[in-house]
């Protein structure tokens, strides 16, 4: 990967080239991208954890979830994931599904990753490799730290001035570079977002999460779009706290604070612009319903319901891990306080008091 960056860089203009290219070479690259290698990524053996690799039950009640909204709305049982990782979150809702809810549907897998492709291949769902292949779809499409993972630009405030930063190479090594601002569509999104950075601030500027936004909606005819992810406000990006912005990297479960380590070989994450998810998806025709924190999410969904009440002697018994994973989800501290849950509609008009049973 890396004589094939460098290469790169050294052949753009001006021998440097934006946050976002270099995310996007190093996370998508067709052969060496880290996404695309035949490697495991989630889970003790990969980089990461997400939320729905902790336990079955994110699934499961998902499952349950998804056809409490289709009953209300009268939306056919379709439901689409969008990068799906290992299947766990797929294998968990079919099996509840198969269980409990028993009727046809059918499950889409939007999965770019050769990798993972092989991993879901044993699962009841049908594979597309794009939301272009997607069209004219009602139902819900849903997303488990998609967002997160897209490229993003980075800028930063000097002395008054608006900066981007830049990769290049010097020495042999990747190195940043900072580039006065002139890229519009950056200019344009502090604008419409309404962002305006402290002397000293770095942010991370997500322009293609107004492209995804845009795909999912053109894709969407009818039904509900459901984005789990961490994120902040705008209100948020401002706490000094956030002064260096969220870019960050996870290599054998190590946060790595410089993204220019390691190319190729570890994951990429930022936090989302939440107020401009909102914003982008309502100028795409995806009217917001609601946003909660995730572990206020699933309590609302009714995750209490699935704790076993019967006591086991065996710590290692499924009833007590199950039990656990499900305290991991919604104690103080756990996972689900840094994760939000965001709904937006098209051609629905569903109030947030229908979207829970009673």
């Amino acid at each position: 990967m890396i004589p094939y960056l460098k290469s790169f860089i050294l052949n753009s203009p001006g021998q440097v080239i934006s946050y976002a290219d270099y995310i996007r070479i190093v996370l998508y690259h067709p052969e060496l991208g880290y996404y695309m290698k035949e490697q495991p990524k989630i889970g003790r053996k990969g980089d990461f954890i997400t939320t729905s690799n902790i336990s079955e039950v994110y699934g499961r009640l998902l499952a349950k979830w998804f056809f409490h909204i289709c009953h209300k709305t009268n939306l056919p049982l379709s439901f689409c994931e969008i990068g799906g990782g290992t299947g766990r979150f797929a294998k968990a809702f079919l099996q509840e599904w198969a269980e409990t809810i028993k009727q046809p549907m059918q499950y889409f897998m939007v999965e770019a990753s050769p990798y993972h492709q092989k991993l879901q291949k044993e699962l009841s769902i049908i594979h597309l490799q794009g939301l272009e292949e997607l069209q004219g779809f009602e139902g819900m499409i849903f997303s488990n730290e998609l967002f997160d993972a897209l490229p993003v630009h980075v800028i930063e405030k000097a002395e008054g001035h608006l900066y981007e930063i830049m990769i290049g190479v010097e020495n042999g090594e990747l190195i940043e570079k900072q580039i006065p601002l002139v890229n519009p569509n950056i200019v344009a999104f502090l604008e419409e977002s309404e962002l305006t950075l402290n002397d000293g601030q770095r942010i991370e500027i997500p322009l293609e999460m107004g492209n995804m936004l845009r795909e999912i909606s053109q894709a969407l005819t009818k039904g509900i779009v459901v984005t789990a992810d961490y994120g902040y406000t705008n209100e948020e990006w401002m706490h000094p706290a956030r002064t260096n912005g969220s870019l960050r990297g996870y290599f054998q479960h190590q946060m790595i604070t410089n993204v220019l380590h390691y190319p190729g070989e570890m994951d990429i994450t930022t936090h989302l612009h939440l107020d401009y998810l909102v914003k982008k998806g309502e100028q795409e025709n995806l009217a917001f319903v609601a946003k909660w924190r995730q572990d206020e999410f699933l309590l609302k969904a009714g995750i209490l319901q699935e704790l076993a009440d019967h006591y086991d002697p065996n710590p290692f018994s499924e009833i007590r891990k199950r039990n656990r994973s499900i305290r991991s989800l919604i104690m103080p501290g756990g996972i689900s306080e840094f994760f939000h849950i965001v709904i937006q509609q098209k051609n629905l008009v569903l109030d947030p008091d229908e979207l829970f049973e009673e």
